[in-house]
């Protein structure tokens, strides 16, 4: 009865809940969680096209279970990568991209059933409303557009007038969705730079910490600073893909030797995962149950298992436990 209680108090908070997490969404997008927050025991689903979205996984686990909103929370890790030869940059065309991306939407959605997809990936994010998966879904689509421009914008507020480099893949950089949302805000177009970083995400999943790993950093950093108009600006540096995270020790010691003064690095994982977090309905229950699994249609090998697991580790061992025993699945979804 205790339960049933708390369940129908619920119910009276799903207006202000769904006002609220529409605040985080996309203009053109209206996310509401209400259905969500009334169910005792939910499904979340986080997808990437590759393992950084696992960081997103690992900090939801840590604050879903902290938090004791849901009875039971069932964490499930699609990768929505095709190849190991080749990912959704090396595709020739937007249309690929889109089609391929909508395909692993539609595998997700029927074959885990989830309450909420979090995509965990700023390359997919950007993608996602060009989807037929977009214009047709029925549970609410969290991307990472809109958490990434948020953190930027409060940053911002405390230290106006920094340079803002933006460092992502060369489909999310080429996409331009992080800048323009910026210009909407008002950030001045001077104000930012860009930076794509070819092959950076497949280096952090195979050794986030490696020489090779720093050297490319290292190279990406001095190129972004070579562009900044002001160099006595404070510098802002946003890591607009999740792999980046991983070797944030990397990022901070590369801008540190450059000697840039007032710089701060910007990670928007955690503020992902905080989406999800309701201060209104913390501790409903007295504990949350969390299960994980990752499901992977490619292999993924013992070194970036090794790699991001220590990473994971700390985080939340659910999730790193699940990548250790992840589930091969050759047919997750179709892409060819």
């Amino acid at each position: 009865m205790k339960n049933v209680a708390l369940l129908i108090a619920a119910g009276f908070l799903v207006l202000i809940l769904s006002l609220s997490a529409g605040q985080s969404a996309t203009k053109s997008q209206v996310i509401d969680l209400g259905s969500f927050y009334s169910k005792p025991d939910v499904t979340v689903a986080v997808t990437d096209s590759g393992l950084g979205g696992l960081a997103i996984m690992a900090e939801a686990a840590s604050q879903l279970a902290e938090a004791r909103i849901f009875r039971s929370v069932n964490l499930v890790f699609f990768n929505a990568l095709f190849s190991n030869e080749s990912g959704y940059n090396s595709l020739k065309t937007r249309e690929e991209k889109i089609a391929v991306f909508n395909s692993a939407l539609e595998s997700l959605a029927q074959k885990y059933r989830p309450d909420i997809i979090l995509i965990g990936c700023n390359t997919l994010s950007v993608l996602y409303e060009k989807t037929p998966f977009f214009k047709a879904a029925k549970i609410p689509v969290l991307g990472m557009v809109g958490p990434g421009v948020d953190l930027i914008a409060e940053e911002l507020k405390r230290h106006p007038g920094s340079a803002v480099i933006l460092f992502g893949t060369e489909t999310t950089i080429g996409e331009g969705e992080h800048k323009k949302k910026l210009l909407e805000k008002g950030v001045k177009e001077e104000q930012i730079i860009t930076q794509a970083c070819p092959e950076l995400a497949n280096y952090i999943e195979k050794d986030c910490k490696s020489d090779d790993t720093g050297l490319l950093i290292e190279s990406y950093v001095e190129e972004a600073l070579a562009k900044t108009k002001n160099p006595a600006a404070p510098v802002l540096a946003s890591l607009v893909c999740t792999h980046y995270g991983y070797s944030l020790d990397i990022w901070n010691k590369v801008f540190e030797s450059r000697g840039v003064k007032s710089f701060a690095i910007l990670n928007p994982n955690s503020k992902m995962a905080e989406i999800i977090i309701s201060t209104k309905l913390k501790n409903r229950f007295a504990a949350t149950a969390i299960q994980a699994k990752v499901v992977s249609m490619v292999e993924i090998s013992r070194q970036k298992t090794d790699s991001l697991g220590e990473w994971l580790r700390k985080v939340s061992p659910e999730t790193a436990a699940a990548l250790a025993k992840y589930e091969l699945k050759p047919e997750l979804f179709e892409w060819k």
